[in-house]
């Protein structure tokens, strides 16, 4: 194994470390950092930088402004980087002299005789009567412009995870600060202040000069050299360029604004902070990180067996099998967590058809909704789309057919995926030889179909209907997810999320459909897809193998909705090379990895060897 140590992440942020021997001890805790980068929308070279110091830098959490004159183009970058976290940075002022914005509401209490937001909130000798706090605001006339500022948000950019404040915007008066907590609880997006006191997070700035890049890169080193270990901590900066654009802005008491910018983005893509960051173990993260995280337990407490886990592992290496991750989760607490060589806690992996998962439990949601029904007939949502002749097993075909591997292709129309042509159009021109029902081949095309009927119903990629109604709920962030060609989900592939994010998605189903006391799903829906619906076949396999010819092998246990059926009476999503998310009911448990491992049953069979009696 390249780690011989295995990490749990304990309920108070402290890890242990359990080595190959069973033997516990204390291992030092890393810091953990927010990188957050303010005032996305307020400028070109904004949000430019922003994008750029997140794709290629250390900025983990950008925070967008809606008022402001590049919101548009923030919108167009955000839906198509949707893996960035995004923060609502919620604007009452507009501090710069030669650009202003104005309120989406009528809020007379909170602008100048122009209609543009006043500079600042709290006095300003150098802007006399020019304050929030001097004109006596209206409470109720800010709660409906945060209010309008967030709906907007919300509608525009559906990956947004949390409010956050412009020059101390959400709590500059108790009163406010209440106003702000009722809607962050209304819209379930956690209230989070620069400070970071919302979250025990400590702030920390540069420590020395910093006028210029090279002199910020290097004082932003050295504050790095003064966080002590096992401590939350979060930088605020905004990043831009030194450019004609940022040369025009500023207001009196700064003037180098472009030039400051400009270190702020330097410093942020330098190699040298990346290398000290690493080289100093600190893990950075953002805000859902803290929020959203799963409770953690023990071992110990929630009655799993150490030891059995520790031989599950040594099974795995005498295996050779490339574990990246394992995450175990009983009585809805991670109680072991581990990830292996480059692999990370906050580092997105492959989902294979784990994704599948994803995209029925969206088909969920649209049929909660009454958006659809699986019994609607797949042409109804594509008369444009139809071969010229249209065949009775196509007329035939409804969505419940694709949710359980049922369509009736005799082979998968994996032809249908050219970088340049029209997916459904291909799919349904596909040859359907068998009534719809009565036979099972894997097909991803099939899940595609789901997630285009997903969109045509919606208006929405499946990503981003899922951000509202699964992720946020969830503390899913930085998800992404290829598209074809007609900008459609892919739907059977293509996801990247965490390992802790399929953790909260099995534990989901496992509660149910609740999640935080909260129905999300229906519980029918859960029951209906973790069913075992229709018999089952591993891909490419023959019609005439009987599943009582092989009770040990999980592919042979019978298929849900986009789920599998798996031996001990658990049932899973699983995505090829080894990905796996395994609900056991009856042990109140889910078991999830990540992996290079082109034999799954082997990889599974050492789940059960192992894992599974460690479950007591």
């Amino acid at each position: 194994m390249k780690d011989k140590l295995y990490w749990k992440r304990a309920a108070t942020g402290m890890l242990l470390a359990v080595a190959v021997t069973c033997t516990a001890f204390a291992q030092e805790v890393p810091t953990r950092v927010i990188i957050r980068g303010d005032d996305m929308g307020s400028f070109h070279s904004a949000n430019l930088a922003s994008i750029e110091a997140f794709k290629n830098g250390i900025e983990t959490s950008i925070e967008l402004m809606v008022v402001t004159p590049w919101f548009p183009e923030a919108v167009k970058m955000l839906k198509a980087n949707t893996g960035i976290d995004v923060g609502l940075h919620l604007v009452p002022t507009s501090e710069w002299d030669n650009i202003k914005w104005r309120p989406l509401t009528s809020c007379p209490s909170l602008t100048d005789k122009d209609g543009y937001f006043y500079p600042k909130i709290f006095p300003d000798k150098n802007y006399p009567g020019q304050s929030i706090m001097e004109n006596g605001f209206d409470i109720g006339e800010l709660e409906r412009e945060y209010r309008a500022q967030i709906e907007l948000a919300l509608r525009e950019v559906p990956q947004i995870s949390h409010l956050s404040g412009h020059m101390g915007a959400l709590n500059f008066t108790p009163e406010v600060a209440a106003m702000v907590k009722r809607l962050s609880e209304e819209y379930d997006l956690p209230a989070v202040d620069a400070a970071g006191r919302s979250y025990q997070l400590s702030g920390f700035s540069y420590n020395g000069a910093k006028g210029t890049s090279a002199e910020k890169e290097a004082s932003f080193i050295k504050a790095l050299d003064r966080l002590e270990a096992g401590k939350n901590y979060v930088f605020v900066d905004h990043p831009a360029y030194n450019n004609i654009e940022m040369e025009t802005v500023g207001h009196i008491g700064y003037e180098d604004v472009a030039t400051d910018r400009q270190g702020v983005t330097d410093t942020w893509t330098s190699e040298r902070v990346k290398q000290a960051i690493k080289d100093k173990g600190i893990e950075l993260i953002n805000y859902t990180t803290l929020s959203k995280a799963l409770p953690r337990s023990t071992p110990a407490a929630e009655k799993v067996n150490v030891k059995r886990i520790d031989d599950y592992w040594k099974a795995v290496d005498k295996a050779k099998q490339d574990i990246h991750s394992l995450m175990i989760v009983r009585n809805g607490k991670v109680v072991y967590e581990h990830w292996v060589g480059d692999n990370a806690a906050n580092k997105p992996h492959v989902m294979n058809s784990v994704s599948k998962a994803f995209t029925s439990t969206a088909v969920g949601f649209a049929v909660s909704e009454g958006l659809l029904k699986v019994t609607d007939k797949v042409i109804s949502f594509f008369p444009d789309k139809l071969p010229a002749e249209v065949s009775q097993n196509l007329k035939d075909l409804e969505v419940r057919h694709l949710l359980t591997m049922n369509v009736g292709h005799e082979s998968e129309p994996r032809a249908a995926r050219t970088p340049d042509g029209d997916w459904v159009k291909a799919f349904l021109a596909h040859p359907i030889p068998h009534k719809p029902g009565t036979y099972f081949l894997y097909n991803s095309m099939g899940t595609y179909m789901l997630s285009a009927i997903v969109q045509k119903v919606t208006g929405q990629r499946v990503l981003d209907y899922l951000n509202s109604r699964l992720f946020r709920p969830l503390g899913i962030v930085g998800a992404t997810w290829q598209e074809s060609p007609q900008g459609i989900n892919c739907g059977g592939w293509g996801l990247y999320v965490k390992t802790e994010d399929m953790a909260k998605l099995g534990l989901l189903y496992l509660q149910k459909g609740m999640w935080n006391g909260k129905r999300l799903l229906p519980e029918e829906w859960i029951a209906e897809a973790s069913a075992n619906q229709v018999p089952s076949l591993p891909a490419g396999a023959k019609p005439d193998v009987k599943p009582d010819e092989a009770t040990n092998i999980d592919w042979l246990q019978g298929y849900g909705y986009q789920l599998w059926q798996c031996r001990h009476h658990a049932y899973r999503a699983d995505g090829a090379n080894g990905q796996y998310i395994i609900m056991l009911p009856e042990k109140n448990t889910v078991i999830v990895t990540t992996a290079n491992v082109p034999d799954m049953q082997k990889e599974i069979n050492l789940i059960w060897k192992h894992l599974l009696p460690a479950l007591r």
